[in-house]
């Protein structure tokens, strides 16, 4: 392969990543000058690549988007990470994107190497991803545009329907996506509220780039995964327990987890109190219910309603008749009631 060509795959291969880039940097990367980039610039032009240049302190060069889709260039590690992502993408919460999935790996492991294609192979038949259910699903055009927008910076406006059902249009900056469970979230910086927001990406619509950029926003967090994952924990119901466990404390302590689930305060050599740290109603009564000791929740009330509801469903699935509210599984009186 001759330098030329050479030259002209590698900037190729940089000009893939959906960013500006100024003449310097690249001129930089290649060690050429920058005369010499504005005529690979050309060639590429020349070949069908449609490569763009902006003029100003921000500007660059950039690769957009063309009437077909030029070849690709990708590296072992990254032709590997494609192929198992795609095997990996059935079933989950992109509408209609499976059978694109299908098509896209049959087209690229016709082309993979022999040793990628084993690396593949055997990545794809020791996994098996786990269905999502019939959660909520993305529009993936929706997906692009937005990737697009944080990649080159720029403002978004799109329709949002709030949880209520409320319908609003909204101006935003865009900073990531953050795929949690079976949603998608946007975490963006809202202009019309002055701060940041998380929106669902399955209620949005209609989004698009308004082309104009911003510099980047600094985000009120260690990164987008954790804001999104303090958000919705702040947004979620929580109750602080106090219950009897009839088991020594330290056995107790110990099988919930230390500290962090609260505090443990000794009675007798039997039985203990515990006051729990704040956690939604599921979890404070699968604490307790995995505790293997008997237990008498003093607060709140919705804990004892809960675990009263637990229970009736657990016994109709036995087959077993409900004991009277008084009384406890073997006909006696339940500890501490």
């Amino acid at each position: 392969m001759s330098e030329t060509s050479a030259r002209l795959l590698n900037l190729l291969s940089l000009l893939q990543t959906p960013r500006e880039w100024p003449g310097r940097e690249l001129a930089g990367r290649l060690r050429v000058t920058t005369r010499t980039i504005r005529r690979d610039v050309e060639r590429l032009r020349e070949l069908g690549y449609p490569v763009h240049a902006t003029m100003g302190a921000e500007g660059g060069y950039r690769l957009a988007a063309g009437t077909a889709m030029p070849p690709l260039l990708l590296d072992d590690e990254e032709a590997v990470a494609i192929a198992v992502g795609l095997r990996s993408t059935a079933g989950h919460t992109i509408a209609g994107i499976e059978e694109a999935s299908v098509r896209a790996l049959a087209k690229l492991e016709q082309v993979l190497p022999a040793r990628l294609r084993r690396r593949v192979g055997t990545l794809g038949t020791a996994t098996v991803p786990m269905p999502v259910g019939d959660g909520p699903t993305v529009d993936p055009e929706h997906l692009a545009v937005l990737a697009a927008a944080i990649a080159n910076h720029e403002r978004v406006r799109f329709g949002y329907r709030a949880g209520a059902g409320d319908l609003s249009r909204r101006l935003v900056e865009p900073h990531r996506l953050v795929a949690a469970g079976r949603r998608w979230y946007l975490v963006a910086f809202d202009n019309d509220r002055d701060d940041w927001r998380i929106f669902r990406v399955d209620r949005l619509s209609e989004p698009f780039a308004t082309g104009v950029r911003t510099p980047p926003r600094e985000l009120p967090a260690a990164d987008a995964g954790a804001y999104v994952r303090e958000r919705i924990r702040g947004m979620a119901v929580t109750y602080r327990a106090v219950a009897t466990v009839y088991g020594p404390a330290e056995e107790v302590a110990g099988r919930l987890g230390g500290r962090a689930a609260g505090e443990v305060e000794p009675l007798d050599e039997d039985s203990c109190r515990w006051h729990s740290a704040p956690e939604s109603l599921e979890w404070l009564a699968m604490r307790l219910t995995l505790l293997g000791r008997e237990f008498t929740v003093h607060e709140p009330a919705e804990l004892t309603g809960y675990l009263r509801a637990l229970g009736g469903r657990a016994l109709r699935a036995a087959g077993a008749a409900e004991p009277d509210a008084a009384t406890g599984p073997d006909g006696g009186n339940t500890p501490g009631g």
